[in-house]
């Protein structure tokens, strides 16, 4: 299990919170009146080497196999920094402001001053996550960005993401691009792929306890929808063998290409959750 200092506890009160790990600032768990929203593995490591396995992992500044580095880039393996502990708005919902800046560690793979600044919302039944990149170099540089969400379904079968029909994907598990032909899109295989120009709403149904997610998202173009299925889980080391009917991944991201941001500019983009 995670060592109690590697953890920010954002507590909105009546059984509802966030807990954060300073590895990746990874979110991995949201409580919402009890009900645990998240998947993380009972498998996952939590060892701030190996990327936690669940949750909601930060990928920056590459989607995918990278040459540079690792895959998926190196803001989920890095130790976040608390920017401002959690603290009640005028809303009456929490805040907390996780940051990662580049360190000689980081430029030794992408050599690029950057500041990223991730804040999380904790409301009532909802949680916002607004992620911000900041270029602090003299150049401009291109990278892609996701918000890698695990969300727990009691049978992933039964599931289902709206908002995906006639829409242009990647199919990363059998190649090709192909067009979405499902007014509900729902996994029963190794599925792994990258919804293209996607709408700001996705409804994702079949949840824990029955209930519906909604994802808003705003400057996140891109969608992908991934489970490893039977197969690949048994051949993942921190993914039990069967958890794959247990959760489902639909991630906000901008990946189909990459974004240029200009020297001093800055990026923003956000995805709120909200459980019905």
């Amino acid at each position: 299990m995670a060592s109690h200092n590697d953890l920010v506890v954002v507590d909105r009160g009546e059984n509802t919170s966030l807990t954060v790990h300073l590895y990746g600032a990874t979110v991995i768990s949201w409580k919402c009146r009890g009900e645990e929203i998240l998947f993380v593995s009972q498998k996952s490591l939590f060892d701030n080497k190996k990327a936690i396995r669940g949750g909601i992992p930060v990928v920056f500044p590459c989607f995918g196999p990278w040459d540079l580095g690792p895959q998926h880039g190196f803001a989920r393996i890095s130790r976040w920094k608390v920017e401002s502990t959690p603290q009640k708005n005028t809303a009456g919902d929490m805040v907390a402001i996780f940051s990662l800046e580049d360190s000689d560690k980081t430029r030794a793979m992408w050599d690029f001053k950057f500041k990223l600044i991730y804040t999380l919302t904790l409301k009532e039944t909802a949680f916002q996550m607004d992620f911000k990149v900041e270029n602090k170099d003299s150049k401009p540089f291109p990278f892609t960005c996701l918000l890698h969400t695990y969300l727990g379904t009691p049978d992933v079968t039964k599931s289902g993401v709206t908002g995906l029909n006639k829409l242009t994907y990647v199919d990363k598990v059998k190649g090709g691009e192909h067009q979405e032909s499902r007014d509900v899109v729902t996994v029963a295989e190794n599925y792994d792929r990258v919804y293209k120009s996607t709408p700001d709403e996705h409804s994702v149904s079949g949840c824990v306890g029955g209930k519906t997610v909604v994802v808003k998202k705003t400057n996140f173009p891109d969608t992908v929808v991934w489970n490893p299925w039977k197969d690949k889980a048994a051949g993942m080391s921190d993914f039990g063998d069967d958890e794959y009917t247990n959760m489902i991944c639909v991630e906000a991201g901008y990946v189909a290409k990459p974004f240029v941001l200009g020297a001093g500019k800055s990026f923003e983009a956000s995805q709120l959750l909200t459980v019905i």
